[in-house]
């Protein structure tokens, strides 16, 4: 079976810095993409970033200035961080691959 676990949200101020983890299992996200991805309410999916399975990351252009995607390959987890927060990034967020 292969899932990916997402650590839970919460409330977070504005400023702050979010921080998300996928734990996955199944897989080794070594071989694969993995993606974020966000839905905020009424709306659809909105691409955050992607780290590649060779590590490096890519962004949306908006995203860019203020998103971190890394992963720990020994424990098969994805991270993303988001900095510089606004009520305009309250959204549900998705790790995806």
């Amino acid at each position: 079976c292969q899932s990916v676990e997402e650590s839970r949200g919460g409330l977070i101020k504005p400023t702050d810095t979010l921080t998300l983890t996928c734990t996955v299992s199944g897989f080794t996200i070594s071989g694969y993409d993995m993606s974020w991805v966000r839905q905020a309410p009424g709306n659809g999916l909105e691409y955050i970033g992607t780290i590649d399975y060779s590590g490096s990351a890519y962004y949306a252009s908006w995203a860019k200035s203020r998103s971190t995607i890394t992963r720990n390959t020994n424990e098969n987890t994805v991270t993303l961080k988001m900095t510089s927060l606004t009520a305009a990034d309250t959204a549900t967020y998705f790790c995806a691959r």
